[in-house]
C-alpha cells in the first residue's frame, strides 16, 4: 500500500474506497504500542533516578533533585515545540517518527552510562565517604541523555493521541464522536497500565538486578516501540501540516501596533471590523480593548481584497483571530495557578529517600522498591476517576445542580487545597520518622533503616493523586471549554508548559532552601542525611507556598467569571477545515475522563 499524504482539504473529500486502505482499527496496534512502549521505558527510568544519581554518581540530594526537576522542565517544554512543529510544517507522523528515534538514542545513552564503568565516578562505599564525584565528560554524557530523551519525549507525546484520532476521524459518520470517544478511552487505559508498569516491575528490576539490566529492558523497549511505529506506515492516514496558530497570534499583536494611531469605531458598528464572510463574530468584546484596533478596517479598497481576504495579515486580523487570542491571555492567570501544583505532584525525590530509609517489607522477604510507591498516587488518580465520572456526579448535582457535578473551577480550587493537605501530611510523617530515627540512635546513619513502615507514606501519595485528578483534569477540559476548536492544541501545550514551569519553581525552591539553610555551617535542610536535615519544615514551606496560591486561585476565578457555558465561537468553518480541526480536537480528549 502507499503512502498517503493528504492535505486538510483532501481529507475532507477523499473517496470512501480510498478511506478503506487506509487508517481504521488495524492501525491501533502500531500507534496505541508506540505510546505504551515510551510510557513504560521514560516513566520507569524517571521513578528510580535520583537513587541511580546518588548512587553511581554520588550527588547530593539536594542536586540529584535539581536535577531531575530540571529535567522534568526540559520534558515539559519539548511538548510545546513539538505541537507547533506538528501543526505548522512536519505533520504528526513525521514528529513521532523523529521523536521515537530521539527517545531510543537518549535510552541507549543513559544505559551506556550504566554499561561502561568509565562513564562514572569510580565506585566506592557511600556509608565510608570519601567518594570520587563525577567529572565534567561524565556529566555531560548524562545530560546529554536526558535532553535527548526530553525531545523524543517531546514529539511523541503531543501528537500519538490525535494521530490515533486521524485514523478514526470520519466526520461524515453518524458514528463518528462514539468511535473517537471509544478509542479515546482504550487510549487512556493503555496509558495508565504503562504508567503502573513503569512504577511497579521496572522499578522493581532496576532494584533487584541493577541498573544494567534495569536501563537495558526501557531501551529494549523504546527500540520496539520505534520498529512498531514504522511497521504501520504504509497503514496510516498522514494529515499535512497546512496553518500554525501561533503566526495568527502574532499577526494580531503586529496589527494592533501597526494600527495603534487608529481610533476606535462607534459601537456596536460591525462595518469598521474585519471578518470573514458568514461569521458569526462580526464585533470585538470590550475585554483587552487595545486588541480591536487590529481588526479595524481604515480603508476598504487598500485593506481588503474583493473576496473579503485581508491584503496584509500583518496588518488587519479577523474579529475571530482577535477574539481567540484574547480567550489565550485571559486564561493566563488561572493557568499560573497551576504552576504551584505541578511543583507538589513532582515531589518524586525526597519521598524515595524517605521510603529507602524505612522498613518496606511486605509479605516474608519481599520489599517494596522506594520508587515504586507513586503507584499509590496513580491508584488513587484511577479509582477516583471512575467512582465520580460512574457514581458521584450525580449526587453531587443534585447540591450544585449542575450535570457534570462540580463546575470546573471548583474541581481545580478541590485540587489546589488538596495539594495543600498533600504537603501538610508530608511534613507531619517526615516529622515522624526523623524523631523514630533519633530515638533509635540513626541520627548520624543516613542509610540506616528506621523500624517505621514505609506505608506512612501512603497517605500523602493518595492526597497528591486526588489533587492531580482534581486539577490536571479541570485543568484541561477548562482550556477546551474556554478555547475554539481550531485552538484545542493549545490547552494540551498549555498544560504541557505549567508542569515545565512548575519543574523550574521547584528546583530554585531547592535551591533556596539549601542555600539559606546551610549558611553558618549548619546542616541543609535537605541534607544526604535525611535524619540530620529538616525535610519536614521544607515540606511546611511547600504547604505555606500551595495555601497562598490556592487564594491566589479564589481571586483569578472571581476575576475570570462564568467559565462552565462554554464561548460559542463560529460554527460553520471552512469544509477544508473539518478534518483538521476535529483531528486536532482529539489531542485534548483527557475530558472524555469528565461527568458526560
Amino acid at each position: 500500500m502507499e503512502n498517503m499524504e493528504m492535505s486538510s482539504v483532501e481529507s475532507g473529500r477523499v473517496s470512501k474506497q480510498g478511506l478503506n486502505k487506509t487508517g481504521g482499527l488495524r492501525t491501533m496496534p502500531f500507534i496505541i504500542a508506540n505510546e505504551s512502549f515510551e510510557r513504560v521505558a521514560s516513566v520507569g527510568l524517571k521513578a528510580n533516578m535520583i537513587l541511580y544519581l546518588k548512587t553511581e554518581y554520588h550527588l547530593s540530594s539536594a542536586t540529584g533533585a535539581n536535577i531531575l526537576f530540571l529535567w522534568g522542565a526540559i520534558s515539559g517544554f519539548m511538548p510545546t515545540l513539538g505541537a507547533f512543529l506538528s501543526d505548522s510544517y512536519f505533520g504528526r507522523f513525521g514528529v513521532i517518527g523523529v521523536g521515537s528515534i530521539f527517545s531510543l538514542i537518549g535510552m541507549t545513552s543513559l544505559w551506556l552510562t550504566a554499561v561502561f564503568p568509565a562513564a562514572r565516578p569510580f565506585s566506592c562505599d557511600l556509608k565510608v565517604g570519601g567518594c570520587a564525584k563525577p567529572t565534567h565528560a561524565q556529566i555531560a554524557l548524562l545530560f546529554t541523555s536526558f535532553a535527548i530523551m526530553s525531545i523524543g519525549s517531546g514529539g511523541i507525546r503531543p501528537c500519538s493521541l490525535a494521530f490515533g484520532a486521524d485514523q478514526f476521524d470520519r466526520p461524515e459518520n453518524p458514528k463518528n464522536a462514539k468511535i473517537l470517544q471509544r478509542y479515546f478511552n482504550w487510549y487512556y487505559a493503555s496509558v495508565g497500565i504503562s504508567v503502573m508498569v513503569s512504577v511497579t516491575v521496572i522499578v522493581y528490576i532496576q532494584t533487584v538486578k541493577g541498573w544494567i539490566v534495569g536501563f537495558g529492558i526501557p531501551a529494549g523497549l523504546m527500540l520496539l516501540s520505534t520498529v512498531m511505529f514504522f511497521l504501520g506506515s504504509s497503514l496510516y492516514v498522514k494529515v499535512k501540516a497546512n496553518k500554525s496558530m501561533f503566526s495568527g497570534f502574532f499577526q494580531v499583536i503586529s496589527a494592533s501596533f501597526k494600527n495603534k494611531h487608529l481610533d476606535f469605531p462607534p459601537e456596536n458598528s460591525n462595518r469598521w471590523f474585519h471578518h470573514k464572510k458568514g461569521s458569526k463574530i462580526l464585533i470585538p468584546t470590550d475585554k483587552i480593548r487595545f486588541l480591536n484596533k487590529a481588526c479595524i478596517v481604515s480603508n476598504p479598497e487598500k485593506d481588503v481584497t474583493p473576496t473579503g481576504e485581508a491584503i496584509d495579515p500583518w496588518r488587519l486580523s479577523t474579529v475571530k483571530q482577535v477574539e481567540e487570542f484574547k480567550s489565550l491571555i485571559k486564561v493566563l492567570p488561572i493557568w499560573s495557578s497551576g504552576i504551584m501544583i505541578a511543583v507538589t505532584v513532582n515531589q518524586h525525590t525526597f519521598p524515595v529517600l524517605q521510603a529507602l530509609s524505612m522498613d518496606r517489607q511486605v509479605i516474608g522477604n519481599f520489599k517494596i522498591p522506594p520508587g515504586s510507591f507513586d503507584v499509590f498516587a496513580l491508584l488513587t488518580l484511577t479509582i477516583w476517576v471512575a467512582l465520580y465520572d460512574q457514581l458521584l456526579v450525580r449526587q453531587f448535582s443534585k447540591f450544585t445542580k449542575l450535570p457534570q457535578g462540580l463546575s470546573l473551577k471548583q474541581r481545580m480550587g478541590i485540587g489546589l487545597f488538596l495539594s495543600c493537605l498533600g504537603m501538610a501530611v508530608s511534613a507531619m510523617v517526615e516529622r515522624k520518622r526523623r524523631d523514630a530515627a533519633i530515638s533509635q540512635g540513626l541520627s548520624g546513619s543516613p542509610y540506616g533503616v528506621v523500624n517505621m513502615s514505609a506505608f506512612w507514606l501512603v497517605p500523602q501519595y493518595s492526597l497528591l493523586g486526588l489533587a492531580e485528578a482534581f486539577n490536571a483534569i479541570g485543568q484541561i477540559e477548562f482550556y477546551y471549554s474556554q478555547f475554539p476548536k481550531s485552538m484545542a492544541s493549545i490547552g494540551v501545550a498549555l498544560f504541557a508548559l505549567g508542569l515545565a514551569v512548575g519543574n523550574l519553581v521547584g528546583s530554585l525552591i531547592v535551591v533556596v532552601v539549601n542555600g539559606f539553610t546551610k549558611q553558618g555551617g549548619r546542616v541543609s535542610w535537605v541534607a544526604n542525611n535525611l535524619n540530620q536535615g529538616r525535610l519536614d519544615y521544607y515540606y511546611w514551606i511547600l504547604a505555606i507556598l500551595s495555601l497562598v496560591n490556592f487564594f491566589y486561585f479564589l481571586w483569578c476565578s472571581l476575576a475570570y467569571g462564568p467559565c462552565d457555558q462554554p464561548t460559542h465561537w463560529d460554527d460553520e468553518i471552512d469544509q477544508e477545515e473539518v478534518h483538521e480541526e476535529q483531528s486536532v480536537k482529539g489531542s485534548t480528549s483527557p475530558v472524555i475522563i469528565s461527568s458526560r
